[in-house]
């Protein structure tokens, strides 16, 4: 059922100061979903504050040349008069970072606008649609509903959300309705050649030091239905990469020919190890990452589990054989 945005076109015909935040270790269509809404609020004279909890990564500094998103800081004092606060592409406190504390005590009308079926309560007016591919897919239902004509600059962004939380149209999740959506962006003035050089054409050399690490210490396990592999604080100063360089490394995981599930351990350089989910259909691993306070969707999800690498590795591994088991 499609989502009602009455209240949503409501909140905003009656504020006028907003702030916008998305999950950290921000992806395409986090920021995407936040760059597009703030720019067609902005054409109706809004005020609109961005701001992450995390660094923004370096593959998608394109999108923000203005530097229009800034990277929270307690107590947040410059960001404490909005009146509305909309949180995009994640509905779990877990995801908001040091953000979190600063929103349980803001004093501002909240919403929440997402894809994920992991949700927590944030005290916030739900607008989520788990069926949808992206984030994105739901903000450009959001500008239909203000009347708000899509620009090219805020195409581009929604391009960006769409194909990124697709897989660039390759992942499942890519529908009919995916490629009609892309039309309409196209027809707005989006640029996909530029954008997919942008993020795809423009790597690294420590970034592919660190993918060549991760290529070589893949394993299959499980009858070659699981694969895994992993990223260790100390391949950060031997290549010269950054952890945001650690995000498309997994699919590499599930794109082993017999490969049911696919897994990335990355350890964090504040303790623990985050973990990152993929399946091709036979595993929810949403359900597995919840497991370990984590989620997602049903394809691909992700927990931070307060282990050494050793130790989530085993329990993470003991979870998803224990999963696939079950389904035979």
């Amino acid at each position: 059922m499609p989502l009602d945005w009455s209240p949503f076109v409501e909140i905003v015909r009656r504020h006028q100061r907003f702030l916008f935040t998305t999950h950290v270790r921000p992806d395409g269509d986090g920021l995407g979903s936040m760059k597009a809404l703030a720019l067609a609020l902005q054409q109706l004279g809004k005020q609109v504050q961005l701001v992450i909890a995390s660094s923004m990564p370096p593959r998608y500094r394109f999108l923000d040349p203005e530097g229009a998103i800034a990277q929270f800081s307690p107590p947040g004092d410059s960001w404490r008069q909005a009146e509305v606060a909309i949180i995009l592409d994640t509905g779990t406190w877990n995801q908001l970072g040091n953000f979190g504390p600063f929103l349980r005590t803001l004093p501002a009308a909240k919403l929440v606008i997402d894809h994920h079926q992991t949700q927590d309560d944030l005290g916030a007016i739900r607008l989520v649609d788990a069926t949808a591919e992206a984030t994105g897919r739901l903000v450009a239902e959001a500008i239909g509903a203000l009347g708000v004509p899509l620009s090219s600059g805020v195409a581009n962004m929604l391009f960006v959300a769409l194909a990124m939380d697709t897989g660039w149209f390759r992942h499942s999740n890519a529908t009919a309705p995916t490629f009609a959506l892309a039309e309409t962006l196209l027809r707005a003035g989006a640029q996909p050649t530029a954008l997919y050089e942008e993020l795809f054409e423009a790597n690294t050399l420590p970034g592919l030091k660190l993918k060549g690490r991760a290529l070589d210490r893949l394993q299959v396990v499980h009858n070659g239905q699981v694969a895994y592999t992993e990223i260790r604080l100390s391949d950060y100063e031997e290549t010269g990469a950054t952890p945001q360089d650690t995000e498309d490394l997994v699919n590499f995981t599930r794109s082993v020919a017999g490969v049911e599930v696919g897994l990335l351990f990355v350890e964090q350089q504040r303790g623990g190890v985050k973990v990152s989910f993929r399946s091709r259909a036979r595993v929810d691993v949403a359900r597995i990452a919840e497991q370990f306070a984590g989620g997602g969707h049903r394809l691909a999800s992700g927990a931070t589990i307060e282990a050494s690498l050793p130790e989530a590795r085993a329990r993470v591994l003991l979870a998803v054989t224990a999963a696939l088991d079950a389904t035979r």
